[in-house]
């Protein structure tokens, strides 16, 4: 039950941000590292991604949560660059205008790759394929 719950608001938060991506595409920019051409369709790429990501963990079937599991970690991954990027260039967005704010955003980033593979049970389930294997 907590972890339907957690699979639920986990989508629910994608959904919401990936709405963001074209509401507030300012704020997104933000974090996309200089170096990133197209920074634009780095943003509305990230915000159909996110969508795409939240509709899956609320209405994927059960017995595909662990790849879309898997696959939401690792965009979690894949975007951290972004967030290493706001902070050492100093660039204020979503309300992070300090660098202590910054790097406490930084933490969080681990725990929604955590979040993403405990409430689709990818984590168990890539564990108990494990077990079959050496045993």
């Amino acid at each position: 039950m907590l972890q339907t719950i957690g699979r639920l608001v986990l989508g629910a938060f994608l959904i919401g941000a990936g709405i963001g991506h074209f509401n507030n595409a300012e704020a997104f920019l933000a974090q996309v590292p200089p170096w990133m051409p197209a920074p634009e369709v780095v943003v509305a790429a990230s915000g159909v991604v996110e969508l795409v990501l939240g509709a899956a963990l609320i209405f994927t079937p059960q017995r595909y949560r662990p790849k879309v599991g898997w696959v939401t970690a690792a965009f979690f991954v894949v975007i951290f660059p972004g967030n290493i990027s706001q902070f050492i260039t100093g660039t204020a967005a979503f309300g992070l205008d300090s660098d202590a704010a910054r790097f406490v955003r930084l933490l969080f980033q681990p725990v929604l790759v955590v979040w993403a593979l405990w409430c689709t049970t990818a984590w168990s389930h890539w564990r108990e394929s494990r077990r079959h294997i050496s045993t």
